[in-house]
């Protein structure tokens, strides 16, 4: 499913009724395909029947194409998309299981479920198997632990370890799909003996496969990003929001943060990679004003729920940035008021420096607070925490996530 609940489509206390309501659906084409009959999903083993194949290919590059087309429109935001992680050789010990168990019993997991329900008692069989297995996995599961948490790769794509783009990767697959569809039709009419005039009557899918090789030909040239997106702002908008003050923090709060530890903000130093190298701010991260928009930042502003501030020596490039940020539609973006000059003029400056004896208590704490603030720069303190503290968003691979969750 699209990532319908993070964009507020479908209401979160209804998850359950949705997911029964697509389990119905999702039970029923596995009927009607044919895949509660355990010797028809067993046929792709013995080369007289591939449609499971086909149908999971069918489903993978429809899935793929549709996703692809879609996050590019911005219809889906991929990056709300859970990715299942990946423990090598878990996967590959579930993997090698689930084979024999397909080949012996004729069935997957939902595959079973789907026979069950019309009355098959071999999968009625197959899932008391399915749950015994449950209960001594659960029950011994410290001695599979090790098992099954090693090798941890994280959120990987095949595209990612070959080397090559989400686009090409994309191309090559619904190839490798059609020549599949094409080899083991060859396949089944051998082994089944099919006669050439029931072979001439079948319906001819050139069409929709040339289709099909023809949309991912065109992604593959699109450019990486769109120039506009349905959630932009418009012009009018952006202007009123550089000159509202809720737009702006302080350079007290951002003293504060820094002084004290806190991780309450993302710290986004907008200037060039060598003054980004010569000094920061603890913590902070290095994005360019005209990086903004590229895919690999969109985790940081999309799934990191801390406000983001951006910050310059003054506030021009912060609000270059400021703006690109708002115009994709990011959320929690704000500047450090004034940038580094406004910081350092504050802590720095002696005509700034405001008595510590003045009678008005805000201005008395005040004072205490710049004065404080003021020797913890002085004396290493801001050193020592960028030595400590690296910063705490790193950029991530390029990478797009086409997600699957689950099984047949």
């Amino acid at each position: 499913m699209a990532p319908l609940i993070p964009h507020g489509i479908i209401n979160p206390e209804l998850t359950l009724f949705f997911a029964l309501i697509v389990g119905i659906g999702f039970g029923y084409v596995l009927e009607q395909a044919g895949f509660s009959s355990a010797k028809k999903l067993a046929g792709v083993f013995y080369g007289y029947d591939f449609v499971v194949l086909r149908v999971f290919f069918t489903a993978g590059i429809t899935a793929m194409t549709g996703l692809l087309f879609f996050n590019y429109l911005g219809w889906v935001d991929m990056t709300m998309v859970f990715i299942n992680p990946t423990f090598l050789y878990s996967a590959i010990t579930g993997g090698v299981i689930m084979g024999f168990g397909f080949i012996m019993g004729g069935y997957c997991p939902g595959t079973s479920i789907v026979a069950a329900v019309t009355g098959k008692i071999d999968a009625m069989l197959f899932i008391i198997g399915m749950f015994a297995g449950i209960f001594l996995f659960g029950h011994f599961y410290d001695l599979f632990e090790p098992l099954y948490n090693s090798h941890f790769l994280g959120n990987i794509f095949v595209y990612d370890s070959l080397g090559m783009s989400r686009s090409w990767f994309a191309l090559i697959l619904v190839i490798t799909a059609l020549l599949a569809f094409a080899i083991t039709q060859l396949i089944e009419d051998k082994i089944n003996k099919t006669s050439p005039e029931k072979i001439r009557t079948r319906p001819s899918y050139v069409l929709p496969a040339m289709l099909l090789i023809v949309s991912m030909i065109v992604f593959l040239f699109l450019p990486a990003e769109r120039k506009s997106r349905p959630g932009e702002r418009a012009p009018d908008v952006l202007l009123a929001e550089i000159h509202d003050e809720k737009t702006y923090v302080s350079t007290h709060r951002v003293i504060h943060e820094i002084k004290n530890g806190h991780n309450n903000l993302v710290l986004i130093d907008v200037r060039d990679k060598a003054e980004y190298d010569r000094f920061t701010l603890p913590g902070a991260v290095s994005i360019r004003p005209d990086a903004i928009p590229d895919r690999q930042w969109r985790p940081l502003f999309k799934k990191d729920q801390r406000d983001k501030v951006f910050f310059g020596n003054g506030n021009s490039k912060a609000v270059m940035a400021y703006l690109a940020a708002s115009r994709a539609g990011y959320e929690r973006i704000y500047l450090m008021d004034g940038g580094l000059n406004a910081m350092f003029g504050e802590l720095f400056a002696d005509e700034h420096i405001p008595d510590t004896t003045a009678y008005d208590l805000q201005n008395r704490s005040t004072a205490r607070f710049l004065n404080s603030a003021r020797q913890f720069f002085l004396e290493g303190g801001v050193a020592a925490k960028q030595e400590e503290e690296k910063p705490r968003i790193q950029a991530p691979e390029e990478s797009e996530v086409i997600p699957v969750i689950g099984g047949c």
